[in-house]
């Protein structure tokens, strides 16, 4: 059985873990066809991806534990280091990326979820970095990504206590976009998905690129940034065919 499920439709590709019977939990092979799966992906000239878990009760519930408990330290950090290279592969991917969640996003699944662009979550998920408790950190991205998207003394309430939070919270402290009951998931994915495809792809493409190499600069560095992507755009019969089209 293949651990990674791809679907493509009108430029739009649904990427779907494939491991229920292990709620999705994250392994070596996982992590190696997702990353393979993501370099098939970009030779598609995509609109958008979605990822998202298959079952009804976990989008990814973490790492594979029965994997890592005998590790080394040298194992351990090689498998730490490749699962933040497949995260930052999928986080900085040419078109945008939304996770659909249910149920489950644990431990290295929160890690893939905070990896992606947009975060749309049914009314079933639930977050949470139970690493503490097994007396290890997270491992591919959670300390440095929550810390980034929300405040450092909230990475540090839910990992330090390991506590499970609810879509509600998530929404509310910025980790998640919309909460939908979990019938509406995949179409609102799809919904949000299909209106983005209808946007120049250059457009996109070159807004996610600003935002991202922004998102470490002081303020003017990253209007230079902008600047500069803005006037990349004008080097395209896109840029004008899209402007003669608007005006006429």
């Amino acid at each position: 059985m293949t651990l990674i499920n791809l679907e493509v439709k009108d430029k739009i590709a649904l990427l779907t873990l494939n491991r229920p019977e292990a709620l999705n939990a994250l392994n070596s092979a996982m992590l190696g066809e997702l990353f393979h799966s993501l370099k098939k992906l970009e030779e598609d000239d995509l609109r958008c991806l979605i990822v998202t878990g298959s079952g009804e009760k976990a989008f990814a519930a973490g790492a594979d534990i029965s994997e890592m408990v005998e590790m080394t330290p040298d194992e351990a950090e090689e498998f730490a280091a490749f699962g933040q290279k497949v995260f930052s592969y999928l986080s900085t991917f040419p078109c945008p990326v939304i996770a659909a969640i249910h149920g489950y996003a644990l431990g290295g699944g929160f890690e893939l979820v905070l990896a992606c662009d947009i975060r749309i979550a049914a009314d079933t998920a639930r977050f949470s970095f139970p690493e503490t408790g097994l007396a290890i950190t997270p491992g591919c991205g959670g300390t440095q990504r929550l810390a980034r998207l929300t405040q450092a003394s909230y990475a540090m309430d839910l990992i330090f206590t390991g506590r499970r939070i609810k879509g509600e919270e998530a929404l509310e402290k910025g980790i998640i976009n919309r909460l939908v009951p979990a019938i509406e998931l995949m179409d609102e994915a799809w919904k949000m998905a299909e209106g983005i495809a209808t946007k120049a792809p250059l457009g996109v493409r070159m807004s996610k690129e600003a935002i991202l190499r922004g998102l470490d600069l002081d303020l003017e560095k990253g209007l230079e940034v902008e600047a500069e992507l803005f006037a990349e755009c004008f080097n395209s019969s896109d840029q004008k065919d899209a402007m003669r089209a608007f005006l006429k």
